[in-house]
């Protein structure tokens, strides 16, 4: 539409500044009739530089004029107008949500986390740019996308990224990781960063850009299995631990912003004589950010500090209920 536009100025203003006896009405039509070829009747008799002029207008407009309206056919025909407007309605969208999540890639690491997320009911968004994938979501409509490069500033800031909690980039190249890190740091300070990474020398590098967690999955996976045939009934124990899930939840993290008034200040004997839901707090993170395993009765609940609860899942539950925690 702009090569259009642009054509029809120049050959307008061409044709009054060469033939001063054209009026702008004039101009305008020897230009439609020249560019399409239609081959009306002139105006009037066109000078020797008119004749030029309308020779150049016709070579160097022909092709372009023939690419604009096959573009412009193409896009309302093709039905790219309405993927467009998909898009726009998408952005519009991410524009009212805050404190959400961002995860970069839907690839076999961000699959899982996006399944995880979906389980504790947290908003997120996913930034994935495999048209395949965009249009199984678009299919699915289970959760909110973008359509975009996550290595690309302005698709971050599209995702929310100056007002979300968290970011979490899986994206298959250490590099890629580490561009996103470093974007999003200094986009946004307050910002949880969760990066993965394929090599063991990517880890210290995505810390040190910013990344507040560096997960390796193979690694992961590899210790995983090497521990089953270590300790095997220790790592079943665990794996029999839930964190996901409405109701087979059986760990759970409890802040000091989550707690009742009544409950702040106080030591975990305070609380356990008063709560008494058969739960356990097995771990406590102090303000510092160390972590306590099995902590004192009378360790104190500060202020920026978290408790960690087991239970079975109806323990959980009551607890959560007695805290008016959702």
């Amino acid at each position: 539409m702009f090569l259009l536009a642009l054509i029809m100025v120049v050959g307008t203003l061409g044709f009054m500044l060469i033939e001063d006896e054209f009026s702008l009405l004039d101009a305008f039509y020897m230009t439609i009739i020249t560019v399409s070829t239609v081959g009306f009747n002139e105006v009037g008799e066109l000078s020797d530089n008119g004749r030029l002029f309308t020779v150049f207008l016709i070579i160097t407009s022909f092709g372009t004029f023939a690419y604009a309206l096959t573009s412009i056919t193409s896009y309302l025909v093709g039905g790219e107008y309405r993927q467009y407007f998909k898009e726009q309605r998408m952005v519009k969208n991410l524009d009212k949500i805050s404190d959400h999540v961002i995860v970069c890639g839907y690839g076999r690491v961000g699959t899982q986390a996006v399944s995880q997320l979906l389980a504790f009911n947290k908003k997120f968004v996913v930034i994935e740019q495999d048209q395949a994938i965009i249009d199984k979501f678009e299919s699915e409509k289970k959760f909110p996308y973008l359509k975009g490069n996550a290595i690309k500033d302005e698709d971050l800031m599209k995702a929310g990224i100056e007002k979300a909690s968290a970011i979490i980039t899986t994206l298959p190249s250490d590099s890629d990781n580490l561009f996103v890190v470093l974007t999003a740091r200094e986009t946004n300070k307050k910002l949880t960063i969760i990066s993965r990474a394929s090599r063991p020398s990517s880890v210290r590098k995505l810390k040190i850009a910013g990344a507040n967690n560096v997960i390796m999955p193979d690694s992961l996976g590899g210790s995983h299995m090497a521990s089953l045939v270590v300790t095997p009934d220790v790592i079943e124990f665990l794996d029999n631990i839930s964190i996901q899930g409405e109701s087979d939840v059986t760990l759970e993290a409890i802040s000091f912003d989550n707690l009742p008034a009544e409950s702040k200040y106080k030591t975990i004997a305070d609380l356990n004589a008063k709560y008494r839901t058969g739960c356990n707090i097995i771990g406590f993170k102090d303000p510092s950010g160390s972590y306590i395993i099995n902590p004192d009765e009378r360790t104190e609940i500060v202020p920026s500090s978290t408790l960690i609860v087991l239970g079975k899942p109806e323990q959980i539950t009551e607890l959560n209920s007695v805290f008016g925690i959702q």
